[in-house]
């Protein structure tokens, strides 16, 4: 009897810790109150950016949208120095900038877990299996780095189609 309710126990532990990350609450990156206050974002988010930072793996094309959002909230607080200075649609277009930068970062975020269902090798159970956004993304780039070793050890030349062979 000990056995059974402890494996129930186990059953719905397990479940409560799978749908736990389901409704955990986005974290607030981009937010400023004045234009002291976004300078310092800017700064910050820019660094995580960089090799080993938190949004190291962003991608070229969200980085420029990210620095074209930051140079439209830039420009609101040249024309107000807080929030508080700003009309209804400035404050409008500033909150929705947040968002988008926001939302872009979140979605980079080398924290953020990605969870997948896969069958394991000779198994036809699946499994779910969830890892940082980092783990998946360095395991990408160890791939694409490995695979280039192996074309450079088959073709040492650098050449990507093999030279003629034999003299006909």
């Amino acid at each position: 009897m000990k056995l059974r309710f402890w494996l129930v126990g186990a059953f719905v532990g397990a479940a409560l810790l799978q749908t736990s990350g389901v409704y955990a609450k986005a974290e607030v990156i981009v937010k400023a109150e004045n234009k002291g206050d976004f300078a310092t974002v800017v700064m910050a988010v820019h660094q995580e950016m960089q090799p080993g930072g938190r949004y190291e793996f962003i991608d070229q094309k969200n980085r420029q949208k990210i620095d074209t959002i930051f140079t439209e909230m830039q420009s609101l607080f040249d024309k107000s120095d807080t929030i508080a200075q700003m009309n209804q649609s400035d404050k409008v277009q500033l909150f929705n900038d947040q968002e988008a930068a926001n939302a872009i970062l979140t979605r980079s975020d080398d924290k953020r877990m990605v969870c997948e269902t896969v069958a394991p090798l000779g198994s036809h159970i699946p499994k779910t299996v969830c890892r940082t956004y980092r783990e998946v993304e360095q395991e990408h780039r160890d791939t694409q780095n490995l695979q280039q070793q192996m074309q450079q050890v088959n073709n040492p030349s650098g050449s990507s189609f093999p030279g003629p062979k034999g003299g006909h």
